[in-house]
């Protein structure tokens, strides 16, 4: 994380460096103007100006070369951060455990678009003591970001390349079959993969459990409206209503959905009886696993592929689509979860048809279950495999 914290503080001097230079000088000082436009001078600033560029693009370059994730020492411990080819792109897996030999977990990220290196490695590490962890980075989010173009990632994109990392996991850790742990976005996707393939999976189990996304954005709108309204925040108020209520579209949709959800994360963290407020996105940005230009795209994946992808799922509706499962499934979830209404999860549950299912809630958790009461989350998820095995 120091190595990641330098990086940073490097970049931004060197881009200060440069804007202070130009501010320092002078637009007339630092250009001179010829017939066809403006040119650098021929001058110390000049030789100031490349130098400070090479040495960004420099640093931008070192730091992409030396990202890895923290050693897991031991003859059968496996720590690896590495480039696979799938469906013909190349995207990131992290796989970490102190027993290779472990059963395996892959975890999916929310989202579309969102990068949890950092926070899974740092908020699941109990669960490396048991289990082999294997975090996906999906297209389009953070190290996978430039996978391919984001126009061409869709939901069918996603199921596919999923199904193609069960393999490349089942393959290198000599496994017939793994386990599934998806948050959010990643609790859709998971069903999605274990109704497309269930011979690959000996259970599922999700967290922030999506079900039916274009509802779920019109509760949360309302609720975030009723919220502002009670608390007399007509600042909050009024940019709801400017915004209208979901579905939303277009290419800021990302920025435009925040108005109501982010505002629903802040009460989230500020409620006395969640156990932490979640997230630590500095934190997140400082792991190891990210160079430079990963930390840019962390940010990229959760604006612009998230406003790709997101409406596309707003048709889909899990009590109607995906009722019917042929692997256990698990259900952890947050009793204050403001983003995934706890209403529609219990509806899903109650319809849901599976060989085995329950629904754990989280006394003390939000949307993030897995990182608000991270120590029982791993302990459950352990009581849910050791129940699994008899």
């Amino acid at each position: 994380m120091l190595k990641s914290i330098v990086f940073m503080i490097l970049l931004i001097i060197c881009i200060i460096s440069l804007v202070t230079l130009s501010i320092r000088k002078g637009y007339s000082n630092f250009f001179k103007e010829k017939s066809h436009g403006f040119v650098l001078k021929e001058s110390k600033n000049l030789k100031i100006f490349i130098i400070s560029g090479l040495s960004v693009i420099a640093l931008i370059i070192f730091s992409q070369a030396n990202v890895k994730t923290p050693e897991i020492k031991g003859d059968l411990g496996i720590s690896e951060l590495i480039k696979v080819e799938v469906n013909d792109s190349d995207q990131w897996i992290s796989i970490r455990g102190k027993n290779k030999n472990n059963p395996v977990i892959l975890f999916l990220a929310g989202g579309p678009g969102g990068s949890q290196l950092g926070a899974v490695r740092r908020n699941l590490k109990n669960l490396e003591n048991n289990f082999t962890i294997v975090n996906w980075e999906q297209p389009g989010s953070g190290k996978s970001f430039n996978s391919l173009d984001t126009e061409a990632l869709d939901i069918e994109k996603y199921v596919n390349d999923g199904l193609v990392i069960t393999d490349i996991i089942k393959e290198k850790l000599g496994k017939e079959k793994i386990y599934i742990i998806g948050e959010s976005w990643g609790s859709a996707l998971g069903v999605f993969l274990v109704n497309k393939n269930p011979d690959d999976y000996y259970a599922f189990i999700g967290t922030g459990q999506m079900v039916a996304f274009e509802e779920t954005e019109k509760i949360c709108y309302k609720t975030a409206l009723d919220l502002a309204k009670s608390k007399g925040d007509q600042e909050q108020v009024d940019k709801l209503e400017e915004i209208g209520q979901p579905p939303h579209y277009g290419e800021n949709m990302a920025l435009t959905t925040a108005t109501y959800l982010q505002y629903l994360s802040k009460e989230m963290a500020e409620n006395p009886d969640i156990s932490n407020p979640g997230y630590s996105t500095l934190e997140d940005l400082a792991s190891p696993e990210y160079g430079i230009l990963d930390q840019v795209n962390f940010f990229r994946g959760m604006l612009s592929t998230f406003s790709k992808v997101y409406p596309q799922l707003y048709p889909i509706d899990l009590r109607n689509d995906f009722s019917d499962l042929e692997v256990p499934v698990y259900m952890i979830h947050g009793k204050y979860d403001l983003n995934a209404p706890i209403s529609l999860v219990k509806d899903y549950y109650n319809q849901l048809e599976a060989p085995e299912k329950k629904l754990i809630i989280f006394e003390h958790s939000g949307h993030s279950p897995w990182i608000n009461e991270k120590e029982l989350f791993c302990q459950k998820t352990m009581e849910i495999f050791v129940h699994h095995k008899k």
